[in-house]
């Protein structure tokens, strides 16, 4: 099969038809640093990072651009509040973005350009935006530069709006625009505003405009036409809509799939730093290992809301913890079985719009078989499922025995060793009660008790907790 995404331009599942065959180029919409990376922006890059392993093991040469937003507003105040330059806020939250990655498993991307990198290519385009007629220069000497939405009829065609709908552009006072609906490519420097957060410009001294520095760089990076762009469902209007008026507007045709992932929420709420309810990756990894919650992040369908609970998370961790209990007592039979087969279930979920919760489907059933293989020893059948086992993790970044989660759990060797000792219990407790032999079940649980490990029997499992009262 060949892979299909949902296109949120188009509303319907579109295969993917790259624009240079074998090759994909991504352009997803990074961090704006104002503080570190919570949960919920993370979600972003799991989604991204399964995609281009995917892509990668069909054979495509995979190009991902996630640019840093290092200059704006909240940055500025971030700045001015603690008594530090503002790219010294920038900058330390960048760094944390970066730890983000690495402690969930997620690859780099091949390109990660900063917004104050690209202010010429910024200017480039405002010139080609206002000699077409669709930009325009303040005229009340702010500096302010805007684009002229009713000068390009399909405006609104992302958010499916139509320009009356649609409230005033909150980007910029409305004194200086033409239509108050007008959003600013570049913002004139105020006069509380650091000179070191300025450049200069036929238009006076000012800075980008957020949604100008995207399109600049997306075309620098991977050409006036590329395959996908990317980013959470809150920025389809008006980020990702003014993005493709000025691209398109500036003569380029820009992106050919728009892949939107869904929010996480906490309490109903979209997890946001604006109103407080945030989680950040680097507290949430002392609670769980790494691996779990990045299988709590990769579980759900890309397009489903996650609605963020303890109990939730926890239940992931212990699904995770049965996988890898699986595979470190396979591999301890059988060896490694590096580079093992994809299930074609397993692909044909993957290639309908990344359907992990069905891929997932797949490596439970294959675990539970070779959970099954377990008691009899070293054979070929076990050796299979384990190699199907590992390459279908591998897709999605969650084999336990990749090096990058043997040498950077934040919980480190010890915690991995408990949890693999842990579920062989478990395991072992689960046949008994099959077996109706419920004496050797509890002595086995009340082994775990003495030991401190809490269990909660659920429909999907026992469940395993250190007791912190010990």
């Amino acid at each position: 099969m060949t892979l299909h995404l949902y296109d949120s331009a188009t509303r319907q599942i579109r295969p993917l038809d790259p624009v240079v065959p074998g090759r994909v180029g991504i352009y997803h919409c990074g961090l704006t640093v104002q503080g570190p990376p919570h949960i919920g922006h993370i979600r972003k890059e799991v989604v991204f990072d399964v995609l281009r392993r995917w892509l990668e093991r069909a054979g495509y040469d995979v190009r991902i651009v996630a640019n840093v937003t290092d200059i704006d507003d909240k940055i500025i105040a971030k700045g001015a509040e603690n008594g530090e330059p503002w790219f010294a806020v920038a900058y330390r939250n960048e760094r944390a973005l970066h730890a983000a990655y690495e402690v969930l498993g997620c690859e780099p991307p091949t390109y990660e350009p900063r917004a104050t990198g690209h202010v010429p290519e910024m200017i480039e385009m405002m010139e080609t935006l206002i000699a077409r007629g669709h930009a325009y220069p303040a005229q009340d000497g702010s500096g302010d530069v805007y684009f002229d939405v009713r000068s390009w009829p399909p405006y609104g065609e992302l958010s499916n709006q139509s320009i009356e709908d649609m409230q005033e552009a909150p980007d910029a006072p409305a004194d200086g625009k033409r239509d108050p609906r007008d959003f600013a490519l570049w913002k004139g420097r105020k006069e509380e505003e650091p000179e070191s957060a300025s450049w200069p410009t036929p238009w006076g001294r000012g800075r980008p405009g957020w949604h100008l520095e995207c399109s600049a760089m997306a075309a620098k990076y991977l050409g006036p036409e590329f395959d996908i762009h990317g980013g959470g469902l809150d920025l389809r209007f008006p980020h990702h809509e003014n993005e493709l008026a000025q691209s398109r507007a500036a003569g380029q045709p820009f992106a050919r799939v728009w892949m939107h992932n869904a929010m996480l929420n906490l309490g109903s709420s979209k997890m946001s730093k604006s109103v407080g309810n945030t989680l950040t990756v680097a507290e949430v990894v002392k609670r769980v290992p790494a691996i779990a919650l990045r299988y709590y992040l990769v579980a759900a369908h890309y397009r489903s809301i996650i609605e963020y609970s303890e109990e939730s998370l926890a239940e992931a961790a212990t699904t995770m913890s049965r996988i890898e209990g699986f595979v470190t007592r396979a591999a301890s039979l059988v060896g490694r079985c590096d580079g093992g087969e994809i299930p074609p279930a397993f692909a044909e979920a993957m290639d309908d719009d990344l359907s992990v919760p069905a891929a997932l489907a797949v490596v439970q059933d294959t675990v539970a078989s070779g959970q099954r293989l377990l008691g009899h020893g070293a054979s070929d059948d076990l050796r299979a499922a384990l190699g199907s086992v590992r390459a279908m993790l591998d897709v999605l970044g969650l084999d336990p025995l990749d090096p990058h989660w043997a040498g950077s759990r934040d919980h480190g060797p010890a915690q991995a060793a408990l949890g693999a000792l842990v579920q062989q219990l478990l395991d072992h407790r689960a046949e008994a009660r099959a077996a109706k032999d419920f004496a050797a079940a509890d002595r086995i649980r009340d082994q775990l008790t003495t030991a401190g490990i809490a269990i909660e029997d659920t429909p999907q499992g026992a469940r395993w907790t250190v007791k912190e009262d010990r």
